[in-house]
């Protein structure tokens, strides 16, 4: 079971506290929305908050707070909702409590910040340790968190289960109360973790604290770790000035860092060897539009490293698209496509697979390749697949939805899933009779 909050005397079930066991978004918003006690308890004495912040549901948990329960509720242990918020190593559960941040005491602040820098300083391993006093093996599985896009791996020891974000749950904490930690402190934290990926969410927290400053100094401490001699300085660096730019691009004022970005990438891409950091330069430059981008993309075209290969799609030019993604690739562009989509591994394949899927060329050879892959190992390929022979109109589409099998979170696949489905009606429409107005006589 995860961490335990506020257990004292007991109350009847309520509804809202059956939605919130039940994780019923929908039905807490509804509940909080006509009037329900935000800070209800249950039989055991838990509140609301406290049976959200023990599943890591993030989004109940903001509801909750936006429907005015009380984050620094003092809990008989002396904890709070905000201090197991911390302690739960989730970012989002810790971004979401964080609410009227700048109406939060600095005492709280205080407490909040020595409460992530002992999870930070110890480790979480070491302070599962010190809660539970048990020196058993800690469980550590690996999962994802759906409603913030991000991993974690989630650790289980003597009766509590954390997630392993309470580093970027300091960087968020010291972004929110003002603290402005530097470039290199960040890097060194980000390039420390125990199991250092760009997934992960203290990773992801780490890049967007520093891209959101929008500092030039940044910009240039970034690009000064270009030639580290640790690839994973140099990943880091790189995804740092791509996020710069894309921060900057969602203001209305132009970017300051997008031609010295692309010209950076260009010139770094050329000269560097390590495979993660070369597809991350690739990925870096499909947020930019230049000529010289694509040739640069397939001369990747045979890397020895699939991550490189699958970044080449990202480097493809279009002539034409539509707001539904579907785009016209380049004679060049559409020929890697097809090389890549019969490419040995499987994650090669399906990023070549969604490429064909949006494809609006008419060649008849992407109809043949997407049957080819209708078989393909990696179910996402299949469904890639599926979706671009049916948006084609070929009948192909119908066999191979039944080879796409189950589908975990159907809901997220939906549209592209009854694809086939669509397929089928404008096949009925275009085969159903003509029907003509009958001659009114006068």
């Amino acid at each position: 079971m995860a961490i335990e909050c506020n257990r004292g005397l007991g109350m009847g079930e309520d509804p809202l506290i059956t939605a919130v066991r039940s994780g019923e978004e929908n039905a807490v918003r509804i509940l909080l929305e006509d009037g329900a006690d935000p800070d209800v308890v249950d039989e055991q004495g838990t509140s609301a908050l406290c049976l959200a912040i023990s599943a890591f549901n993030s989004t109940i948990a903001g509801y909750l707070v936006e429907g005015g329960a009380d984050p620094d509720r003092r809990l008989p242990d002396g904890t709070t909702p905000r201090l197991r918020a911390v302690d739960s190593g989730s970012i989002g559960l810790a971004d979401c409590l964080l609410g009227g941040a700048a109406f939060i005491s600095e005492a709280t602040r205080a407490e909040l910040l020595a409460r992530a820098r002992q999870w930070h300083e110890m480790g979480p391993v070491a302070m599962l340790r010190e809660r539970t006093g048990t020196s058993d093996v800690v469980e550590r599985v690996r999962i994802r968190d759906r409603e913030w896009s991000t991993g974690y791996h989630e650790l289980r020891l003597g009766g509590m289960t954390v997630r392993d974000g309470h580093t970027g749950i300091l960087t968020l904490l010291e972004k929110h109360f003002g603290l402005h930690l530097g470039f290199d402190e960040s890097a060194a934290r980000a390039c420390a973790l125990e199991y250092p990926d760009w997934e992960h969410a203290v990773w992801s927290e780490i890049v967007r604290t520093l891209a959101r400053r929008q500092e030039n100094e940044t910009w240039e401490a970034a690009a000064a770790l270009q030639d580290h001699p640790d690839p994973l300085h140099r990943r880091f660096a790189a995804e740092v000035l791509v996020c710069l730019h894309l921060e900057a691009g969602l203001t209305n004022v132009p970017s300051p860092f997008e031609q010295r970005t692309l010209e950076l990438l260009l010139d770094w891409t050329k000269q560097e060897e390590h495979p993660d950091v070369l597809a991350e330069t690739l990925a870096g430059l499909s947020h930019h539009e230049d000529p010289r981008i694509e040739p640069l993309g397939l001369s990747y075209l045979a890397h020895t490293a699939p991550q490189v290969r699958a970044r080449v799609l990202s480097t493809l030019r279009t002539v034409d698209s539509e707001r539904s993604g579907r785009k016209t690739f380049t004679s060049e562009g559409l020929n890697a496509l097809l090389a890549l989509a019969q490419d040995t591994d499987s994650s090669v394949r399906k990023v070549a697979g969604y490429g064909l899927a949006y494809s609006l060329n008419p060649e008849p050879a992407i109809g043949d390749t997407l049957a080819d892959l209708l078989d393909d190992e990696d179910q996402q390929t299949r469904i890639w697949a599926v979706y671009g022979l049916a948006e084609r109109d070929d009948p192909r589409c119908t066999d191979g939805a039944d080879r796409v099998g189950p589908v975990d979170e159907y809901e997220s696949w939906s549209w592209i899933l009854r694809a086939p489905s669509r397929y089928e009606q404008r096949q009925r429409e275009r085969e159903a009779p003509a029907t003509t107005e009958p001659c009114s006589s006068r």
